[in-house]
């Protein structure tokens, strides 16, 4: 955003439903989070509800690629090219996705990446990436991260120490070799939930034919959520809620005094979402046992 030149006074679109580092960049620059509801099939932005968010004000969108899943691109980069607004894709959770073809990140004007040792690709310790095609882009992200430098003490720009330290690019070379591998891993692993949950009262992801899920997480949607969370706790499953708060409604946010009207579909998957284990490693027959668990449990 701040290579961009986007600051106080400006806008910049993000769904209402995804981690607070999505909003909180836009804040860091001064900028306005502007929230739009999500698809809820998919989870992601919802590409039909962008267009009258938008306003003089408005200088980028940030789609973000949840749980592993691209949004809508097509659309987004149709009111890119319409209002002159910057695209920046959130991939923090999709990397290897694709959305007709395309890998994500490479859509937009710019990708960003994390390698939280929990991601799909993950370092030893926090690390990321940002992605351009646009070699003016690129040079002032360069000397963003470096102090505001392309050679070593010609300062052009203020900037600060966001380099990604060796030992993290050295295990993220090795595991970026495999990173094919465990993606097909986690889509089998998704594939055999799918089986075993097909029939059930149990919503589980959307996938578009023309779009690659890479399955960051296996979410699903269930009625009575936080009572079958305590039960299959009980039983050793660990689950999870991505995410607890849809973000105009977390504290951060509450002088805007947005209400669940505004976000029915984020405010409705807030309620019913969870995150069954996912992981390249998982086998099948504990697929088995997570989802016989819960489908006992769905019985009481």
């Amino acid at each position: 955003l701040r290579a961009m030149g986007i600051g106080p006074g400006d806008e910049v679109i993000v769904p209402a439903l995804t981690w607070i580092s999505t909003s909180e960049a836009v804040d860091m620059v001064g900028a306005k989070p502007v929230f739009v509801d999500i698809e809820p099939r998919y989870n992601t932005i919802d590409a039909s509800m962008i267009e009258e968010k938008i306003s003089e004000k408005t200088k980028a969108i940030i789609p973000v690629h949840l749980y592993g899943m691209p949004a809508d691109m097509d659309p987004i980069m149709d009111l890119s090219r319409k209002y002159k607004i910057k695209i920046i894709e959130d991939c923090a959770q999709a990397h290897g996705a694709e959305y007709k073809g395309r890998k994500v990140g490479t859509i937009g004007h710019a990708g960003s990446f994390s390698f939280f040792p929990g991601k799909n690709l993950g370092a030893y310790g926090d690390a990321g990436c940002m992605i351009t095609d646009d070699e003016e882009l690129s040079l002032k992200l360069r000397m963003l991260t470096n102090h505001g430098q392309l050679k070593k003490h010609e300062h052009q720009i203020a900037g600060r120490n966001s380099r990604m330290d060796g030992i993290q690019a050295a295990i993220l070379s090795v595991k970026l070799k495999r990173l094919e591998q465990w993606t097909l891993m986690r889509i089998k692993n998704a594939g055999y939930y799918a089986d075993e949950l097909d029939g059930t009262k149990i919503s589980i992801p959307g996938q578009p034919s023309h779009c690659r899920h890479v399955y960051h997480l296996f979410v699903i949607r269930i009625k009575n959520r936080d009572r079958i969370k305590e039960l299959l706790s009980g039983k050793g499953i660990e689950t999870a809620i991505h995410y607890p708060h849809p973000l105009p409604f977390i504290k951060m946010y509450a002088k805007q005094g947005y209400g669940e009207s505004e976000f029915p579909n984020a405010a409705e998957a807030n309620k019913s979402i969870l995150s069954l284990p996912m992981y390249p490693e998982l086998s099948r027959e504990k697929i088995k046992f997570i989802t016989g668990s819960l489908n006992k449990f769905l019985e009481l």
